[in-house]
């Protein structure tokens, strides 16, 4: 029978209860948290497309986490000043960073930057997705996508732009002028999608904006769609097809949130903002106000979910940033 010596003994023993202290230290952590403000750090100005969902979030995260949930408004660059100070926060869960796909299209423009647009953060979820859908001033003669880039590649000078990248082929935001009086419906439209109010005038004949706002335009007539960015139809417009059905295949571009924290966040934390998170998105006044902007909740049920959903988003803006040529030094 082999002997253990006391020192052996009390070494094994010492360390069984080191890791049952982590684990009870870790648990008290979770359970006790949030233990003070807790803040959502949104990396885009006051107001903004960004900001008022990210408030109502904050919101309805205060009413669960029995605590205050504060928005901190860090807008520039991009939005690299805000993520920088997202991932140089302490990571114990009162700090939270409203991150977006804007956050990996700036990480593929800037050639250096101080932080890992992808592993400094500890993902939570994804909250919502927006699509894009192209729309057409009804002096347009075009009906489908296919009807467009037919247009386009006739008289691409005069009349539309098309940007030709490999990636998808997609549907230049740039517009032709062309005759046409104001209207107050495109004063309207100018504020739901800043800079294109003239697209209902008829100033402008194209145009690729977010779908809250233009529903009233498009059921009146006053605007015609011909297809959504997203892989899956919009459930307010149900019989417009996505662009990828409508001609150009491999299509889609959405715009998305969700709430990451700094890299080093404990497990037990992470999924007890996880689970609070959940329990916000299934509240019907938070799903009525989402939609009432445009945005679809989404939500993945493992943070490794979101994870690799940010990974997929981070190779595929770096795709398109290198295809566009464009960089930021």
């Amino acid at each position: 029978m082999k002997k253990y010596s006391i020192k052996s003994i009390t070494y094994v023993i010492s360390t069984v209860l080191a890791a049952v202290a982590a684990g009870v230290t870790h648990s008290a952590a979770a359970q006790s948290f949030p233990a003070r403000t807790v803040r959502v750090i949104i990396p885009f100005s006051a107001g903004g497309a960004a900001d008022v969902p990210g408030r109502i979030l904050a919101q309805r995260l205060s009413d669960v986490f029995k605590q205050a949930v504060v928005v901190e408004n860090r807008p520039g660059a991009g939005s690299t000043i805000g993520a920088e100070a997202a991932a140089k926060s302490p990571p114990d869960g009162h700090t939270l960073f409203l991150i977006s796909n804007t956050h990996f299209v700036s990480a593929a423009l800037h050639k250096k930057l101080p932080y890992d647009a992808l592993n400094d953060y500890t993902p939570i979820s994804q909250i919502t997705s927006a699509a894009n859908i192209l729309l057409v001033h009804p002096s347009l003669p075009v009906k489908t996508v296919k009807d467009l880039i037919a247009l386009a590649k006739a008289a691409p000078s005069s009349r539309l732009r098309l940007l030709g990248q490999r990636q998808h082929a997609a549907l230049d935001r740039r517009v032709v002028h062309q005759n046409g009086g104001r209207a107050n419906d495109a004063r309207a439209v100018s504020r739901q999608w800043p800079g294109h109010g003239g697209l209902l005038a008829g100033q402008v004949t194209v145009g690729f904006p977010g779908i809250a706002g233009m529903l009233p335009f498009i059921k009146s007539g006053k605007l015609r769609p011909l297809g959504i960015s997203s892989a899956k139809r919009s459930s307010e417009l149900p019989d417009v097809p996505t662009i990828a059905e409508a001609g150009v295949p491999g299509y889609e571009i959405v715009s998305w949130f969700g709430i990451a924290a700094p890299k080093g966040l404990t497990r037990e934390v992470q999924m007890r903002i996880h689970g609070d998170l959940l329990r916000v998105l299934n509240n019907p006044d938070f799903q009525k106000s989402m939609r009432a902007m445009g945005q679809e909740l989404s939500f993945q049920d493992t943070p490794e979910k979101f994870f690799d959903f940010m990974k997929v988003e981070a190779a595929k803006w770096a795709r398109v940033v290198a295809d566009s040529g464009a960089r930021v030094e």
